[in-house]
């Protein structure tokens, strides 16, 4: 008899886990989840001449290279204030210096230095910190994505041409679309670091921003010595009154023939 009960109850429990395995409105919820998962943009502000950054470009390679294939997006911006002092960091940007800066308005920050991370326009900490680093990413990796953004690149006469999709963007909210070389090294000869073979990694070269629509088309013109093997573009929206990055992605990129 209570074997008679048992198997019963066991024929019911399958029955209903099966009716919620092939349940329709579950496995929309369980494609929504999934697309609607957590990112992280990290953005590290560095300079060639500053002997307390390679650690930190050290450590964002490791995290690159942990992440592999992950929605992590490693951006190294190359600030110019260090430029005075016996090296000019040939990656450094009047602009990136600008873009740290309206961090600190943003964030609160009284001052800015290097090397400094951001993540996802909300986490600020020293870039060289690798269990804060690591905290905050694990927060954002598992935090849903406010917003989602799907885009396609394509390469076409010296620019580069992208189609977009935003949703839930919100009032505020811009595209920001990274132009970003993957690998490169210098030598460096004067300055703090002077005599040191110092390796980069997901070097911005250039950023733009475009005000957010449901859908559009950007462009942006290619730098010289842009090769598409060596280089990717990372586009996210981010909110103009506060920082925050909502959703980010990587597009291929694409080339007519």
């Amino acid at each position: 008899m209570k074997t008679k009960i048992i198997n019963s109850l066991f024929l019911l429990f399958g029955i209903s886990i099966s009716a919620m395995a092939f349940n329709p409105k579950t496995d929309s919820a369980n494609t929504e989840k999934a697309a609607n998962r957590g990112f992280a943009v990290i953005e590290l502000f560095t300079s060639e001449g500053c002997s307390s950054c390679p650690p930190a470009d050290k450590l964002l390679a490791k995290i690159q290279e942990e992440h592999a294939g992950k929605p992590v997006y490693i951006l190294a911006f190359h600030v110019d204030y260090w430029n005075h002092q016996g090296w000019r960091d040939v990656f450094s940007e009047k602009d990136f210096t600008k873009r740290q800066y309206q961090y600190a308005s943003w964030l609160n920050l009284e001052t800015v230095y290097t090397p400094q991370v951001v993540v996802n326009g909300r986490h600020e900490l020293i870039g060289s910190q690798e269990e804060t680093l690591r905290r905050a990413l694990n927060i954002e990796l598992n935090s849903g994505a406010p917003a989602q953004l799907h885009a396609d690149a394509q390469i076409e006469a010296g620019k580069l041409k992208l189609a977009y999709q935003a949703t839930n963007a919100g009032r505020g909210t811009v595209l920001q679309v990274a132009l970003v070389q993957k690998v490169a090294h210098t030598m460096v000869k004067r300055g703090e670091n002077a005599g040191r073979l110092l390796p980069h990694v997901q070097i911005v070269r250039r950023i733009q921003s475009f005000p957010a629509v449901d859908s559009g088309h950007v462009a942006l013109n290619l730098p010289e010595g842009f090769n598409p093997t060596e280089w990717e573009v990372i586009t996210f929206l981010q909110n103009t009154q506060t920082g925050t990055i909502t959703a980010a992605i990587r597009p291929d990129f694409k080339q007519n023939s």
